[in-house]
């Protein structure tokens, strides 16, 4: 489970983001840095970029830094681990033009993360044998429909994790999304047109990624906060639209039953309203598509006040009551809520 969001740094854009930086300094949380951008290089780049990357250390974050041959041709240094120690960077991200050779040099000296993309399983377990600290690292990607579809991203994600490595993977923005086409950078495409706080549970629970960085420069102060809860409490923040009268089922902290179906969510706590004898009469008694929330009511007798939430549709019942919704853009949600797992209704 990732301690912290991992940021994405783009030295065009630092001082627009160095309020959102200011939150998580000092907790060790990783940034990711390119540092072969070549629409970023100019005369003062090179100045530039290790002021930036001086700061952070003195922050106390773990400077991730994307190199390739470029990198080294900009800055004019003979090595990576020569130009790593200069920018105090914790861990380089081999792109490409440089050897399997090399990267395992690199790896004896310090961390290293490897392009999930483009490694094998076989290379990657062969520098992870020979290195303190090996990753992999899924791209994110910029135009729609190039992203990852699940089937891969898990299929990927297992091969290197049994080839002994840590993965890690991207979340779009929801503020300041990043050019050219600005519409989301997500390592999995179905999270473009998720909440970024959605996306990280997803990629936390389904994909059990060890560290989740935000692509995009910006990102909500209500998305990080959810963010934040789930990574220091366990808590999933769930977006809701709940029907009138029953908005004081917001913010409490429920847990779904280790028994839950498949096919819906079990609120074990809503049994202590039908312990009390909560009366809930029928209304809007609808089709339950996936997402609804319902509550029994009366015509379930010792039932009278479960609520659940839905995750296939299910045909209308005239014992149960549909009093709310989760948005579609939330709803990957459903599946990353497990037997025992605490979760809590929020205004979208």
């Amino acid at each position: 489970m990732p301690k912290a969001l991992g940021y994405s740094l783009y030295l065009s854009t630092f001082a627009a983001q160095c309020s959102a930086l200011r939150g998580p300094a000092g907790t060790d949380a990783p940034i990711f840095l390119s540092l072969h951008i070549s629409e970023e290089f100019d005369d003062s780049y090179c100045r530039r970029a290790e002021e930036v990357c001086r700061t952070l250390a003195r922050q106390g974050y773990r400077v991730i830094a994307d190199v390739s041959v470029k990198t080294l041709q900009q800055f004019g240094y003979g090595s990576l681990t020569e130009l790593a120690k200069h920018l105090q960077l914790w861990a380089l991200r081999i792109d490409y033009g440089i050897s399997r050779e090399e990267i395992r040099a690199i790896a004896e000296e310090m961390p290293v993360v490897l392009n999930a993309s483009t490694i094998s399983a076989e290379d990657a377990a062969c520098i992870a044998g020979e290195g303190r600290e090996v990753f992999a690292m899924h791209n994110f990607y910029p135009r729609p429909e190039t992203g990852l579809d699940e089937q891969l991203l898990m299929q990927t994600t297992q091969a290197l994790r049994d080839a002994g490595l840590k993965v890690l993977a991207f979340i779009p923005g929801d503020t300041m999304l990043r050019g050219p086409v600005y519409e989301g950078l997500p390592t999995l495409e179905a999270h473009r047109s998720c909440l970024p706080s959605a996306a990280f549970v997803d990629l936390a629970v389904r994909f059990g990624m060890e560290e989740i960085f935000l692509a995009d420069p910006g990102l909500s102060e209500k998305e990080r906060q959810r963010i934040t809860r789930f990574c220091r409490d366990g808590v999933i923040c769930v977006p809701a639209v709940l029907s009138p009268g029953y908005e004081h089922l917001y913010d409490a902290v429920f847990t779904c039953r280790v028994d839950s179906p498949r096919w819906l969510v079990r609120f074990q706590e809503s049994r202590v309203y039908s312990c009390k004898g909560i009366d809930v009469e029928p209304e809007n008694c609808t089709v339950r598509a996936r997402g609804s929330i319902t509550i029994d009511n009366v015509n379930y007798g010792r039932y009278t006040g479960e609520i659940q939430l839905i995750r296939e549709d299910l045909k209308a019942d005239p014992r149960v009551n549909v009093i709310g919704s989760v948005p579609e853009n939330s709803r990957l949600l459903l599946e990353c809520i497990r037997g025992g797992q605490k979760f809590t209704l929020v205004r979208p």
